[in-house]
């Protein structure tokens, strides 16, 4: 999963090298969890450039180009450091497109919209794994921990019967992290309410995020061992 999609605000690959990683570990960093100093400045600053100079000028286009170019200033100074650009140019992309559906609607709240789709997909995922009785979390975590699958084949093995019910919590509280964010968020973008809007997108984005992690690792760390199960 994408940290647009998971953490909403999150440089590209954070979930997979860092977030979800992280949960799986002895000790928690969760700093490191969420992409560290330069993760989080990555991800909050496009939103942050975008609300303060759309609230100032009650301009959309500035405000656009100011955000997606801020992105592309992150992945010129990723180069000059020779550090990795992929989670940058993720970042790029959802601004960029978020821009680019703002522009094209004149709606200063569709700078938004993808985030919201995106909450909505991964919501719709997570719930259809669940109703497969295939969480989705548990998929990702026991491959992490060196156990895709086996941890759902016998029904009647007690520790398995404890891991399988430990994914299927942690997947429905994703599915908690997801739908909070639409019920907050759609009714402010439907109301076109686009300061309140990014406000909450903020806090409920690598906040949230954070929050969802912590209690993921508090919830594997009590897991049987993957050999014993």
């Amino acid at each position: 999963m994408s940290s647009e999609h998971i953490a909403d605000d999150l440089p590209a690959e954070t979930v997979e090298s860092s977030g979800l990683r992280a949960v799986i570990q002895d000790d928690l960093d969760i700093m490191a969890a969420v992409g560290g100093v330069r993760g989080i400045i990555e991800a909050v600053v496009p939103t942050v450039v975008f609300l303060v100079l759309y609230t100032v000028t009650g301009e959309l286009n500035m405000p656009l180009a100011v955000s997606v170019g801020s992105t592309a200033v992150f992945i010129v100074i990723r180069a000059v450091q020779r550090i990795a650009l992929t989670p940058a140019l993720g970042g790029l992309f959802a601004i960029a497109l978020s821009a680019f559906i703002a522009w094209r609607s004149g709606e200063a709240s569709d700078f938004f919209v993808w985030g919201l789709i995106t909450n909505a997909v991964y919501l719709l995922a997570l719930l259809v794994s669940l109703a497969a009785r295939w969480p989705a979390l548990g998929l990702l975590l026991g491959f992490l921990r060196g156990d895709a699958t086996s941890w759902r084949a016998a029904r009647t093995a007690p520790l398995k019967v404890v891991t399988r019910r430990r994914y299927t919590q942690i997947t429905w509280m994703w599915v908690g992290l997801f739908a909070a964010r639409l019920l907050v968020q759609a009714p402010l973008y439907f109301a076109q309410a686009t300061e309140i809007l990014g406000i909450a997108r903020l806090f409920m984005g690598v906040p949230f995020f954070a929050l969802i992690v912590w209690f993921t690792w508090m919830m594997v760390r009590g897991l049987p061992d993957v050999e014993s199960v």
